[in-house]
């Protein structure tokens, strides 16, 4: 893997999984962030533009939240890291949420 925590550079974990077929449930969007965070503010107003809802997950007040982050970016809390299924990304544009969305469903 390449692009750690490193601003603006997006890292794959794997394949997204997700359950096939009609009915099947949507894909979740979880976004880590902190307060006082410009990249966070900005990939939330894209999201926003995208219409695309999230499950938001403040690292300073929940320590497990803080855990997941430094679990895909050998051991900082560098945020906006978003998550769908088993595919996260650091920094990722909202476009490129979009895109992971799309190929998800």
């Amino acid at each position: 893997m390449t692009g750690l925590g490193v601003a603006g550079q997006t890292v794959s974990m794997g394949e997204i999984s997700q359950p096939a077929g009609p009915g099947s449930a949507a894909p979740v969007v979880e976004l880590y962030w902190r307060p006082g965070c410009g990249f966070c503010s900005s990939l939330r107003r894209g999201l926003k533009k995208y219409g695309i809802e999230t499950v938001d997950h403040n690292i300073w007040e929940d320590p497990d939240a803080a855990a997941r982050v430094r679990s895909v970016t050998r051991g900082s809390e560098t945020v906006p890291t978003v998550f769908i299924g088993d595919w996260s990304a650091v920094n990722p544009s909202a476009a490129e949420v979009q895109r992971q969305l799309d190929a998800a469903r």
